[in-house]
């Protein structure tokens, strides 16, 4: 009683997620204290989605329905809707490893944004121990460079307030929510990458995100969407400062 404890949200998306989401979940909320947070957008799913969810009876998890028909909007909205000081990111088909939370929650004390390494998988969670980041995490910061070619893993990630306010609302069009808010870090705050992995991220045909996947856009496509990350950066920290 009288001691301030930092609260957590955990923000994930659902569409029809009926495969994983269960599995996903279990690992989630034992790492929760009974004041945080699990908050769910889940977007439209056809499948059992919503009553897996339903069937944890969890005071901490708070569903939202929406209709968005977008994996960014709805990851927008699931931001807006957190309330804790601590934010982390997850997706609906990933397991958390058991220390995920204890880990990175001391980072806080230096860090507002801490994206940690991951084990890739298979649909069935089989791996060969082959991380995300095969090289030195500590070389992974910095403007430039993530504008050119994202470092920032949203499912790996959690950041603070401070970050939070900075990153919303989103610039129109974007393509990738992790690496906007790996950006809005680097200029409103201080990003770590940890070399330590802390989930399974599983990866199958029917992933949300492209995320380790070569991408598909042309090169004016590519420029196109860099400049829109420019201009949010620019509207975010010039114009409403």
């Amino acid at each position: 009683p009288g001691v301030w404890r930092i609260m957590i949200s955990v923000c994930m998306t659902t569409y029809n997620g009926e495969l994983y989401l269960d599995e996903q979940i279990k690992s989630i909320l034992p790492q929760l204290n009974p004041d945080d947070e699990l908050v769910i957008c889940d977007d439209g799913s056809t499948d059992s989605t919503i009553s897996i969810i339903e069937s944890f009876k969890d005071m901490r998890i708070h569903l939202h329905r929406n209709h968005f028909r977008n994996h960014i909007l709805n990851f927008e909205y699931a931001l807006h809707k957190a309330k804790g000081d601590i934010i982390f990111l997850c997706d609906q088909d990933d397991v958390w490893l058991p220390d995920k939370v204890k880990t990175m929650l001391p980072y806080f004390d230096i860090y507002d944004l801490v994206c940690s390494n991951c084990i890739v998988t298979d649909q069935v969670l089989k791996h060969d121990n082959n991380t995300f980041f095969h090289d030195d995490p500590n070389h992974k910061t910095g403007i430039i460079k993530n504008l050119w070619h994202n470092q920032y893993l949203g499912c790996c990630m959690a950041f603070n307030r401070k970050v939070l306010s900075k990153a919303l609302p989103f610039p129109k069009n974007l393509i990738t929510h992790d690496t906007w808010i790996g950006l809005v870090s680097e200029i409103a705050g201080k990003p770590k990458f940890i070399s330590k992995p802390l989930i399974y991220f599983r990866r199958h045909n029917a992933n949300a995100s492209c995320t380790c996947l070569k991408s598909n856009l042309s090169i004016t496509k590519m420029i196109s969407y860099r400049l829109t990350l420019l201009r949010g950066l620019f509207t975010n920290f010039i114009i409403n400062r």
